[in-house]
């Protein structure tokens, strides 16, 4: 049952992304819009989804960090936009440790952009 399965989802937040440094068009409004459209295709398959959105790596291990001391949560999504630019893959890694450390119970997924998010965690929990 997926009522039960909370799921924190990781992403940079809007404010912070290096868009020209994408290999895909976007925008602020369009990612905020698809970051929202995730959450709340999840919610609507029944999981307790939530985005904790960081910065570039100034507090984000922190932060993150913080968030898994906080609750428990059965799978967590490290997203594409730490993950896929290069620039960030050092945050990237620093976060999988975090992760590792403070929620080793956690299933671990990735998304390869905002609308593969519900599928990337369903391959999970």
């Amino acid at each position: 049952m997926t009522r039960d399965k909370r799921v924190l989802m990781i992403g940079l937040d809007p404010r912070v992304v290096d868009y020209a440094a994408l290999p895909v068009r976007l925008d602020e409004p369009t990612l905020r819009a698809g970051l929202a459209a995730d959450e709340q295709r999840l919610r609507d398959l029944g999981y307790d989804a939530n985005w904790l959105l960081i910065d570039r790596g100034e507090t984000a291990e922190a932060v993150v960090s913080a968030a898994l001391e906080k609750q428990r949560f059965d799978c967590i999504l490290l997203g594409a936009g730490i993950r896929t630019v290069p620039p960030l893959f050092l945050l990237f890694e620093k976060l999988v440790n975090v992760v590792h450390d403070k929620a080793p119970y956690a299933k671990i997924c990735f998304n390869t952009r905002p609308e593969d998010t519900a599928e990337s965690v369903q391959r999970w929990v």
